[in-house]
């Protein structure tokens, strides 16, 4: 139960490794996968979650194994908080920044197509805004997934 079967060093490597990998392989698959999780995208979660466990692990189940690995995730998270909140070329890189989607009441098509972003999903977004396409002067692309729409002045 308290005996760790790893050096601890190596526990940490793992989840370090684990971490940084899931983190490029999220901003790869664009910024829809992290702004609005459907069903699908939770199974997903899920299954990645469960398919990296042993290789953080490497076999140990103990306790001080966990709470290592634990310790080493939050660690990371306070990291990668700490330098994007000092760097802005970081937090570009790791956060991402918006895109201009749409302006003036038209919406990018090659843009849009490049985001993977349906009609639908600009159209829901203009009446959560409570905002008529004509009256858009400019649609973004949020970094966390969301669609922001911008007013012209009335």
């Amino acid at each position: 139960m308290f005996g760790l079967d790893l050096p601890w060093w190596e526990l940490i490597a793992r989840g370090a490794i684990v971490y940084c990998a899931l983190l490029i392989m999220m901003r790869l698959s664009g910024r829809r996968t992290v702004g609005q999780f459907t069903p699908f995208d939770l199974l997903v979660v899920m299954l990645l979650s469960e398919a990296v466990s042993n290789s953080m692990t490497g076999g140990d189940e103990s306790l001080f194994g966990g709470l290592i690995i634990a310790a080493t995730l939050v660690a990371l998270t306070v990291l990668f908080a700490f330098v994007t909140s000092r760097s802005k070329k970081l937090e570009e890189i790791i956060e991402g920044s918006p895109v201009l989607i749409g302006r003036d009441g038209v919406f990018f098509d090659k843009v849009m197509k490049r985001c993977r972003l349906s009609e639908s999903d600009v159209e829901v977004a203009l009446r959560e805004a409570d905002c008529p396409r004509p009256d858009m002067k400019c649609a973004f692309l949020e970094a966390d997934g969301q669609i922001s729409i911008l007013r012209k002045p009335q």
